[in-house]
């Protein structure tokens, strides 16, 4: 047997960050990966001049954790942000119609932009504009009462909101369902400005003060895999064991594990770095309790398809970043789609366009049931009809995200207490990943170098 300081499971960016701090700090460890390739959803590939993000194409800049990370890892300089213009649009009526100039999550922050916008009625804006006189909520912020998305914003900016921005736009980050997903777990900046300025607006006009003029998000030249590779690069190899699935874990400081091979490892400590019903199978022989609550985590699952097409086979100007589809508009199967080439330079060939559109989710859970031939189809027809595409795309790939979408339901920050609860009386065993604390790759990446430093701590204090 095989006895190590720190066992981490799941070789996604989580897991790499936290194997990542315990490498800084000289922490004796061994990172498992089932799967035959590191780095979870951050996947780029290179197809014929294509260069492909099957996965997350962008990092949050206004989150620091993902860019403190790059410029520790010598890549802070080949950051870029996306191409202006950084107009994204809501179809309505099947016309694309642009937010409003100045929104944060879709939220109007300026007056007139949203006085000239088409996007939403002159009731609508109207509606908007009493966020600025609304009260504040007290009470459900101090009791840490939550709500769903939908619920926050049918009351603060009525139903057109729910429907053409909440709905589309926020829980379709997620791909999840907007009269389900938390607002305190997802958007807290949003459901706690009722506490501080009772006005959402005058929150964000605040907070657009720090946003950075090349816009909020950022990505490296090469896709984001660059960052992923990075990563590796700077960690030990003999600590990295992909392909290799943990079947087995139990016993309780010092942990057991047995691996797909037959071989077993004593572990001080161990990092479950992995999607919360994987973790809930894990420790189901060490807590039951802690099993129940994991599986309860939900998920949902994504296809990505990616086209590309002659620039000259596309009538639409694409000036802007892309779109997404709100599902009161029936006539669409696509629930977003994104202008790769107008995003971000060097993503096509030249005189090429790079596409991509999202199918799937809450919205339409069975969608994942067509073949790689009906999806590419069916994104096609869709981008064809908006775009207006004269001939086929040139390049095709679809990718299939199953089960990879943790929903963050009404009630997951109670959730969350409940499993830390569980997990003191466990010392030495972590969850971490986008499951349980932050979804999007900042937060995945602050958490897991958290539990890197935790778990340094502990080994530290042992020895």
């Amino acid at each position: 047997m095989t006895d190590i300081a720190v066992a981490v499971i799941g070789g996604g960016i989580s897991g790499l960050s936290t194997a990542y701090e315990l490498h800084k700090h000289g922490i004796p460890y061994l990172l498992f990966e089932r799967t035959n390739r590191f780095g979870g959803i951050i996947n780029t590939e290179q197809v014929d001049g294509f260069t492909i993000d099957s996965g997350p194409d962008a990092i949050l800049f206004n989150k620091p954790g993902a860019i403190e990370l790059c410029d520790e890892l010598k890549l802070g300089d080949r950051l870029i942000p996306t191409l202006s213009p950084r107009t994204a649009f809501v179809l309505r009526n099947s016309q694309l119609q642009a937010l409003p100039a100045g929104s944060i999550l879709g939220i109007p922050t300026k007056f007139w932009p949203l006085i000239n916008n088409r996007l939403l009625s002159l009731p609508g804006k109207i509606q908007i504009a009493t966020d600025l006189t609304y009260p504040m909520r007290r009470s459900r912020i101090n009791n840490n009462e939550d709500e769903s998305v939908a619920s926050f914003f049918l009351r603060r900016f009525g139903r057109e909101m729910v429907n053409y921005i909440a709905e589309p736009l926020l829980a379709g980050i997620y791909a999840g369902d907007v009269n389900r997903l938390s607002m305190q777990a997802l958007f807290p900046r949003l459901a706690n400005a009722e506490q501080k300025h009772g006005s959402v607006i005058r929150s964000l006009r605040e907070l657009k003060t720090a946003t950075s003029p090349d816009g909020p998000f950022r990505s490296l030249p090469g896709g984001l895999e660059e960052l992923t590779t990075s990563l590796i690069n700077n960690l030990s190899k003999n600590s990295l064991h992909c392909g290799t699935e943990v079947v087995r874990l139990w016993g309780k400081g010092p942990f057991n594990l047995e691996l797909n091979t037959g071989q077993r490892v004593s572990a001080n400590q161990v990092v479950l770095s992995v999607p919360a019903y994987i973790a809930a199978k894990l420790v189901d022989s060490i807590d039951a309790d802690l099993n129940e609550l994991c599986h309860s985590i939900p998920y949902t699952s994504t296809s990505t398809i990616v086209l590309g097409y002659p620039r000259s086979a596309i009538s639409h100007p694409l000036l802007g970043t892309g779109f997404v589809v709100p599902r009161v508009e029936k006539e669409f199967s696509l629930m977003a789609g994104s202008w790769v080439s107008s995003k971000w330079p060097n993503r096509a060939p030249d005189n090429h366009v790079q596409l991509r559109g999202f199918i799937g989710g809450a919205r339409n859970p069975k969608a994942l049931n067509k073949t790689d031939t009906e999806l590419i189809e069916t994104a096609h027809h869709d981008l064809a009809k908006l775009l207006d595409i004269s001939s086929q795309p040139i390049v095709k790939r679809v990718y299939r995200w199953l089960r990879l979408n943790p929903q963050y339901e009404v009630g997951h920050l109670n959730l969350m207490r409940s499993i830390d609860e569980r997990l003191e009386r466990l010392p030495g065993l972590y969850l971490s990943g986008a499951g349980f604390r932050g979804i999007g790759i900042p937060d995945c990446v602050a958490y897991g170098r958290m539990v890197g430093t935790t778990a340094t701590k502990y080994a530290l204090k042992a020895s």
